[in-house]
Formats: structure tokens, sequence, C-alpha cells
């Protein structure tokens, strides 16, 4: 049960870099519901964080990727009205590239993709978190190539 979990649930998320663009989502369902993100999603008893990540992406967005490096790991705590712990992740994001073709497309529990460029982030209105970790991310490429 993911709201008024027990204990926090294990995520994993993805910083897919394409030149100088990053691969965003429009979440479809709580707790993000109607905001932009990084596409990713919770592990699966018996999954490995990467193959977690890998079976995210592609059940998100129909991207093949090759996980790399660990970019961050933070947590996100949602509290509802009465100050209850409504959700609570533990995530882990790593640094993507994509295998074969970069044509995203809106699946699973997302109801939008885009390649946004790195200067245009404002437009979406990110976490200040998922932000910090996108610029990261692209120093981590960068330092990479």
């Amino acid at each position: 049960m993911r709201r008024f979990p027990e204990h926090p649930i294990v995520g994993v998320g993805a910083v897919i870099v394409n030149d100088r663009r990053v691969l965003l989502v429009r979440r479809g369902t709580p707790p993000l519901k109607g905001e932009w993100s990084l596409p990713g999603g919770a592990v699966e008893v018996g999954e490995t964080l990467t193959d977690a990540l890998a079976r995210e992406v592609y059940e998100e967005t129909g991207l093949s990727v090759r996980v790399g490096p660990v970019v961050e790991v933070l947590d996100r705590v949602h509290r509802d009205a009465d100050g209850r712990i409504e959700y609570h992740y533990v995530l882990i994001d790593y640094l993507c590239q994509v295998q074969g073709s970069a044509e995203a497309v809106a699946a699973t529990d997302v109801d939008a993709v885009r390649w946004a460029d790195v200067d245009a982030l404002h437009a979406f209105h990110l976490a200040r978190e998922a932000e910090a970790v996108i610029f990261k991310a692209l120093e981590l490429s960068r330092l990479a190539s």
C-alpha cells in the first residue's frame, strides 16, 4: 500500500539526457498528479534497482535506457491535511542514456512526456529537488564525455 505506508517505499528515477535536453513526464496519478517530474517509480520485490528503473522508464515512455551512475539519493515525504504521512518515498536517481529510438510516448501512469531544453525547465514548474538532480546529472554527463 503506497498511501499511508507503514514503511518508506524505495523508488528510482531516471535523468535521461539527450544533448541539452532531459526527458520529463507529467504524472497521471497521485501523489504528483498533473506535475512534471522525472520518469521512474517504485521498486518491486525481487527487482534490482537498475532493473526496476529500466522497467519503469519503458512502461512510462516506451524508451529503452542504459542505466548509468547514481546522481542523488533523497526522500520525498508528503503529508495530508491532518499532518499524517500520506506518502514516503526514498528515491534513487540515476543518469540514463537512451538505447535505440528517442521517440517517447506517454503510457501507464503518465499523461504526457516531453524532451525539455535545460534552459527552459522553469516552464515545467519542477520541484526544486528535481531541478537540482537534473543539473547534477548534466554535470556528471559532461564530465563523462
